[in-house]
């Protein structure tokens, strides 16, 4: 990726030099367009006057501003916040540094919430884990122009790549968690529904803290499970009769409560929640049963579980930082639980029925396709970044990529699932690009796993191929490109009727279909074009 950095310091040693482009110290003169996205990091300088540094802070808005204004606004713009690293104040009421830092960050918030495509990165985020002496060497300030000790450029880089990370909107799925002595103090099983600690005086109220967080995680797009060596009838009189649980049966989307082993168990709630063991994080206070799911299931994050209930927030705040934060969460991600527990009650829906076409109409599916506009596009974004198991191509995109190939023509559309069981939210995406008039081909399709199994995938793509045709298009071409999590989508295109033109060694696989006729859609799916 190519990025611009505009910058008033030496920051090479903390970003790098591969594909990264520097301008001159407070140089905004050029804007180059030729690039994949900005990046804005300046620091606060070294100055004893105090008005002439709260001033000079002042103008970077301005000059923020006319960059904006030259910048290709289809392309991703990172600015870091200041933080003032060597702060000095003659007199102790000379507020007029900080207000004027604090100006510009409010500033830079402001613009990432009203400008597709600015993001802010929280700078202070990374320097609070020093103190003051550690920040800063003077020698390499005074000699390079480099404020931010080099030494901690290695602290720096591994702090960088996890905000990338969190910018892409990659981060686990599935947070699955241990009861005794874990989401409570104490075992059930001897202590009763009323002994266990959670609530009141400590250690309770650690544990109270612990599963109100859990609670935030959940209603952030985090799915919950639970995997316990227990017996299940008492665990339901817990969270039917303890007043002080704050997370109970309906804040989990799959439970496995029982006496197997943890790795067979967590393999089984990966199998019902359809996502990839890669994808979770398991919490366990006993080390032997961590042990275990590291040795069967390595894919699988196995953090250390503190030893002291004190010590529970603290490790909460590690596994967000590490594992679930994301730069920003849509309406889907709010409503991720209900839909993977609607998801538990339509397979048990389908025990009801002998043949897969009586279930199938039976729950009285939705399909919503819309155009892509700038309401859904984060979801579209987001999607093409997480979504590994159905996704032909895995062609990852940002929100500013997305709207890049909408600005050079492409069609892209989005389709929304429901039934009787409840609202999947925006569960399939897929990226059409123009090769000339009577020609299109089909760049990314995706579909979220939650939604497999019904046929969808067919309704939809027959759908599109149909309006397609309508627009006047009579050719398609289409492309599989194998990765180590989507060999389920490998003759997808094969069973949709296309004709295989080449495969590649890698096992790549280019598709031609022509539209001359109308594709027949099953009719237990009501589908509604927007």
């Amino acid at each position: 990726m190519k990025t611009f950095v505009f910058r008033n310091q030496t920051v090479e040693p903390f970003l790098g030099y591969d594909g990264m482009t520097y301008s001159g110290y407070g140089d905004i003169s050029q804007v180059p367009g030729d690039v994949d996205r900005y990046i804005w990091f300046y620091q606060v300088p070294v100055n004893a006057d105090g008005e002439q540094l709260a001033q000079e802070i002042a103008s970077y808005s301005d000059q923020l501003d006319l960059v904006l204004a030259s910048a290709d606004a289809s392309k991703p713009f990172l600015i870091f916040s200041l933080v003032n690293l060597f702060p000095l104040r003659l007199t102790g009421n000379d507020a007029a540094v900080a207000t004027a830092i604090d100006d510009f960050n409010r500033r830079i918030t402001a613009l990432s919430a009203s400008r597709p495509g600015v993001k802010w990165v929280d700078f202070s985020e990374f320097t609070s884990r020093y103190d003051a002496q550690s920040l800063i060497n003077w020698k390499y300030y005074l000699m390079s122009q480099t404020l931010l000790n080099p030494k901690l450029a290695h602290d720096f880089q591994t702090w960088w790549q996890r905000v990338e990370q969190e910018l892409a909107l990659m981060r686990k799925k599935c947070l699955i968690l241990d009861l005794d002595n874990t989401l409570w103090g104490g075992i059930l099983g001897e202590d009763g529904t009323n002994g266990i600690k959670i609530g009141g005086d400590y250690p309770g109220n650690a544990f109270t803290y612990w599963q109100r967080s859990l609670l935030q995680l959940a209603h952030n797009g985090v799915i919950l499970a639970i995997c316990s060596k227990n017996n299940e009838s008492d665990v339901a009189e817990a969270w039917d009769n303890n007043p002080n649980m704050v997370l109970k049966r309906e804040h989990f989307s799959a439970l496995r409560i029982n006496w197997l082993d943890k790795a067979t168990n967590i393999n089984a709630i990966a199998e019902e929640l359809n996502i990839g063991l890669d994808s979770m994080v398991f919490i366990d206070d006993n080390p032997a049963e961590r042990e275990l799911v590291k040795q069967l299931l390595p894919q699988v994050e196995v953090p250390d579980f503190p030893e002291k209930p004190y010590q529970l927030m603290p490790f909460f705040k590690m596994l967000v930082d590490k594992y679930f934060r994301i730069y920003a969460v849509t309406d889907e991600d709010r409503a991720k639980a209900a839909q993977y527990h609607a998801n538990a009650l339509r397979n048990a829906e389908l025990g009801r029925f002998a043949d897969l076409e009586g279930y199938l109409y039976s729950l009285d599916m939705r399909l919503d396709i819309a155009p892509a506009d700038e309401h859904n596009l984060p979801r579209i974004a987001q999607m093409t970044q997480k979504t590994n198991q159905f996704n032909l191509t895995t062609r990852r995109y940002s929100e500013t990529d997305v709207q890049q190939r909408l600005d050079n023509g492409w069609h892209v559309y989005c389709m929304n699932v429901s039934d009787r069981f409840g609202d999947s939210g925006i569960t399939a995406t897929i990226f059409l690009e123009p090769v000339d008039d009577t020609t299109v081909n089909i760049d990314t399709l995706l579909l979220s796993c939650r939604i497999l199994g019904k046929g969808i995938e067919d309704a939809f793509v027959k759908t599109m191929l149909n309006l397609l045709r309508l627009d006047g298009y009579r050719k398609v071409t289409a492309d599989y490109l194998p990765t180590a999590k989507n060999a389920q989508t490998a003759d997808f295109y094969d069973r949709m009727g296309f004709s295989l033109l080449s495969t590649s060694q890698d096992g790549s696989k280019h598709y031609e279909l022509a539209l001359d006729g109308v594709f027949e859609i099953k009719n237990c799916y009501n589908i509604r074009v927007l």
